[in-house]
């Protein structure tokens, strides 16, 4: 059998499958898995990348069922039961289960695809963390006084710690290691088009949330929607109104939405709304007895939220309905179990509502709801070295002072005037040199 995607949805389908009798093929394009809920914290120098990324290979250590391949899929024949890869070649299946996960989705929004920095993969929490150190060191070198703006957009769970990271970082560390940059001259924008944050929490927490954010400096821009991203800012307001509002910002950040890959529609496999996979409730492909699709691509009878729980126990159910098959037992439905939510603000800062048995809730913020967050993230990682050098790099974040904070940065290019002419005199000047005339007369 061939699993697509070593996501949480895949992984634990492989796990599922570790003493049946199959062989299984992983494929991803990508060598490793990431940890997405703490990718943020990779954007924002708290952790290294390696931290919360995990070999693909190393999972066959305690699994000798499993192969791994990397590839990038091109297409599949559910008639011939072949996959095939954009590089070249093809596998065939006798199951397969597609865990392929989703991608950044911008809504159709003129410039944010561009213009804006997701942090939905490790290579873009890298660009966005050396982007943020850029930009300081830029200003402080430069010496220009000028007020400094990061915008969020989109205040889920993502958006939200997102905006508490970096507004930590200003508050506890800037005036340390910038002191040519005032903080207070820093800013941090989170801009939601609704009224609240954390959406899908209940309202206790989604005031907390605010209030949290609030406390550490953060302008919330609620009922505020986007426009259009440009490259030293957002306009803020519908395309159709006519009171919209310039918001300059030296980086963008785009923390609202996912989709389904676009390659996706040419995998003859149907689907259903936002371009997701149609399931039936036993996770087949609607038409495809020996097809599954499971997590953030899969489309279920009653659509459950793209979050990492329902990946885990998809693909831990799609992987025993094909033990099942093979051993020719019926597939049986799958029910979520719904274990709850939880996002934290920054420093014992957090909320969590978790689903207790019979219906019942457990709602904490603060100090307890920081301490679940912390405990269940680290838990969650792919094996032990990643578990404790989070703990460690966490820990040394959280609760070492600020004087001692050594943020984990890479590769910043070196400031050079320059290039930081305003973009009219460079055009001028461009214009002149054309014209082989005078700058001052073309720029009359």
């Amino acid at each position: 059998m061939v699993i697509l995607g070593g996501g949480f949805a895949g992984l634990a389908a492989v796990r599922s499958l570790r003493s049946a009798d199959v062989d299984i093929t992983l494929v991803d394009r990508n060598t490793y898995n990431s940890f997405y809920p703490l990718l943020y914290q990779v954007a924002t120098a708290g952790l290294n990348p390696g931290d919360v990324t995990f070999f693909l290979r190393s999972v066959r250590m305690s699994q000798r069922n499993l192969s791994f391949r990397q590839g990038e899929i091109a297409g599949i024949d559910p008639a011939e039961q072949l996959i095939t890869f954009a590089e070249g070649g093809d596998m065939h299946y006798d199951y397969l289960i597609i865990a392929t996960g989703a991608t950044t989705n911008y809504f159709g929004v003129t410039g944010a695809a561009e213009n804006s920095r997701a942090i939905y993969t490790r290579a873009q929490a890298l660009r966005l963390r050396d982007e943020i150190f850029t930009n300081l060191e830029h200003a402080a070198a430069s010496n220009s006084n000028e007020d400094l703006a990061i915008v969020v957009v989109g205040a889920g769970p993502t958006g939200v710690e997102m905006a508490g990271a970096l507004a930590e970082l200003r508050n506890d560390a800037m005036a340390a290691i910038y002191p040519e940059l005032d903080p207070r001259r820093t800013h941090i924008v989170l801009v939601e088009m609704t009224d609240k944050v954390l959406g899908p929490f209940a309202p206790s927490l989604q005031q907390f949330a605010a209030r949290a954010l609030r406390e550490r400096g953060v302008e919330l821009r609620l009922n505020t929607s986007v426009a259009e991203v440009r490259e030293d800012g957002v306009l803020l307001g519908s395309k159709d109104s006519e009171e919209q509002e310039f918001l300059k910002a030296g980086i963008t950040i785009w923390a609202t939405g996912i989709t389904v890959p676009k390659a996706v529609a040419d995998w003859g496999v149907p689907q259903g709304r936002g371009g997701r996979i149609v399931v039936g409730e036993d996770l087949r492909v609607q038409g495809l007895p020996n097809v599954f699709a499971v997590g953030d691509v899969a489309l279920l009878p009653e659509p459950l939220p793209q979050l990492a729980q329902p990946a885990l126990q998809g693909g831990k159910h799609a992987g025993r309905q094909i033990a099942a098959l093979m051993a020719g037992r019926p597939t049986t439905a799958f029910h979520y179990h719904d274990k709850g939510t939880m996002a934290t603000v920054g420093r014992r800062a957090a909320v969590a509502d978790i689903q207790l048995m019979k219906g019942r809730t457990l709602k904490l913020t603060g100090t307890p709801a920081w301490i679940a967050w912390m405990f269940i993230h680290i838990v969650m990682l792919l094996g032990n070295r990643n578990r404790l050098a989070t703990l460690v790099n966490l820990a040394t974040k959280y609760f070492a002072p600020s004087r001692r904070t050594n943020p984990i940065v890479g590769d910043v290019p070196v400031f050079e005037p320059q290039l930081r002419l305003d973009e009219q005199h460079r055009a001028v000047y461009e214009a002149a040199e054309k014209a082989q005339t005078d700058p001052q007369s073309v720029a009359r």
